[in-house]
């Protein structure tokens, strides 16, 4: 019974650990500048890490980067077509 599930844990375990690889490989295809308003992204500035938005379409190896600006109208036109 405990060899059972150690077993279950180590599946776990490792699924975890190729899930993050996964993600890490992603965070190297993260763009240098605003998609939409082509605004330049310091990687290195804590600030900007915080504030700016990142849509990652795993499926379709996409990521995808926003400035605060951006994120903020896109949010509102989304909120105004919803409201209509």
């Amino acid at each position: 019974m405990k060899r059972k599930l150690k077993r279950k844990q180590d599946r776990k375990k490792k699924k975890a650990e190729k899930d993050l690889q996964e993600k890490m490989n992603m965070f190297d295809q993260l763009p240098d500048a605003c998609d939409a308003c082509e605004k330049a992204f310091d990687k290195k500035d804590k600030s900007m890490v915080q504030s700016w938005n990142v849509v990652v379409r795993e499926a379709a190896g996409v990521v995808r980067l926003y400035c605060p600006n951006c994120w903020d109208m896109a949010i509102k036109l989304i909120k105004e077509v919803e409201n209509g």
